[in-house]
């Protein structure tokens, strides 16, 4: 054992409060409370981080293409896409290709108007994305590709109040010119099903349309303005964009999911990383709790001191009981923060439930937050890392307390007893 149980016996007397001492006590539980606190915070804000991140991926690559082609110029006929999908589909990491039409709309119903992306594809590539076709609350796809039906978000079908079967109006801004001057181009679609996503842009303002009807309302004959490609790996897109380059050439614009969404995951980064140095300096501040209060122990102590010291025990002893007291209370608060941490993480949605109860505020709200509810997701090789820091900085916070009280003179310290 590195501490015997001499060692450990006095240092337990020592961080026990008693009267006299009690003030010293107090700066211990304090120091205690800050590390359990500071570790507790960042084990959450890493994990919410963490878990904010992966869903909205999630959601984003699960709802959009990993990769997209585009013409250098204008939009893409079809007979060049049905001639290019064996070739891309033949790439490896390559899972589905899929053509499709985007555009912006107004929509309309019930006397409401709100902007809207309509997203044309087929029912197919439409049951291909799971996030969105095993998320599709009401009506299904059955007849998709044959009609004029129309997917519509949860939260914008709660907005116009609209249910399957009932008609939506899509307004176009490029309009159709005639002796009077441009008007707007209108059509009426029935709603053939309802998703929910989870995610609040998509479920309020996205449209998915059959492409045969979205070729007709944008007046595309035979025409389309995108491919997206769907990839094994979303990180390994890169390299599926090289093979796409090789494949098809200069002619055609290609892009991932890392450059369309870039803006967003760059700035996701930086607030995570910002938030961990900023809760680094909870844990930093207990670590100095902890120096002030081995200081004042050392002084408090040091007709102690002198005794176990003219009583045979060595710098050695002295500087491992000061440095056990210490440690003592970095490894408590750690490991308090560790287990409040991940009991806090694993339960954070019911415990944002309780909290909006009993406060009756929306604390995540998913019109900021994109979400419609709070993630966590505990990565244990960063917790690790946290615990590992979090007992560094205490143990090097009782290094130089405790080497004073191994070099104080027993002789000067008995000097005026």
């Amino acid at each position: 054992m590195i501490f015997n149980a001499f060692e450990r016996m006095v240092a337990g007397r020592y961080l026990r409060a008693r009267r006299k001492e009690g003030f010293v006590s107090v700066i211990a539980g304090f120091s205690l409370t800050g590390i359990a606190l500071g570790v507790a915070t960042l084990i959450i804000v890493m994990a919410v981080m963490n878990g904010f991140r992966q869903e909205l991926l999630g959601r984003i690559l699960g709802l959009n293409g990993h990769a997209v082609i585009t013409a250098a110029a204008g939009t893409l006929s079809e007979a060049e896409v049905r001639e290019m999908m064996p070739r891309i589909k033949a790439l490896d990491g390559v899972v589905s290709v899929a053509p499709a039409i985007e555009g912006q709309v107004m929509a309309s119903a019930a006397g409401n108007a709100r902007g809207a992306m309509v997203r044309a594809m087929s029912a197919k590539d439409i049951a291909d994305r799971k996030t969105l076709s095993d998320h599709i609350i009401d009506g299904s796809l059955t007849g998709f590709d044959n009609g004029d039906g129309v997917l519509i978000g949860s939260r914008m079908a709660r907005g116009f109040d609209l249910k399957v079967g009932d008609k939506i109006t899509l307004i176009s801004p490029k309009g159709n010119p005639t002796a009077f001057g441009t008007v707007p181009r209108m059509r009426t679609y029935p709603v053939a099903g309802i998703f929910d996503v989870g995610m609040y842009e998509y479920d309020s303002s996205f449209i998915y349309m059959p492409l045969a009807a979205a070729q007709a309302y944008f007046q595309m004959p035979g025409r389309l303005s995108h491919v997206e490609v769907l990839t094994t790996n979303a990180d390994k897109a890169q390299t599926v964009l090289r093979g796409l380059y090789d494949q098809l050439g200069a002619s055609y614009y290609f892009s991932d999911w890392t450059r369309s969404n870039a803006s967003l995951f760059n700035a996701l980064q930086v607030e995570r990383n910002v938030m961990f140095l900023i809760l680094t300096l909870i844990i930093l501040v207990a670590a100095f709790n902890i120096i002030s209060g081995l200081i004042m122990m050392v002084k408090d102590k040091g007709r102690d001191i002198a005794i176990l010291r003219t009583m045979g025990a060595s710098r050695g002893a002295v500087m491992r009981i000061f440095f056990l007291a210490g440690a003592s209370v970095g490894v408590t608060g750690t490991l308090a923060g560790l287990l409040l941490g991940v009991a806090f993480c694993e339960n954070i949605e019911a415990i944002r439930q309780g909290l909006q109860s009993l406060t009756g505020t929306e604390l995540f709200s998913a019109e900021i937050y994109f979400l419609s509810r709070m993630p966590a997701q505990i990565d244990y090789h960063e917790v690790t890392q946290v615990v590992l820091m979090a007992l560094g900085l205490s143990f090097a916070a009782t290094l130089y307390p405790s080497w004073r009280a191994a070099r104080l003179d027993p002789v000067e310290a008995l000097r005026y007893e």
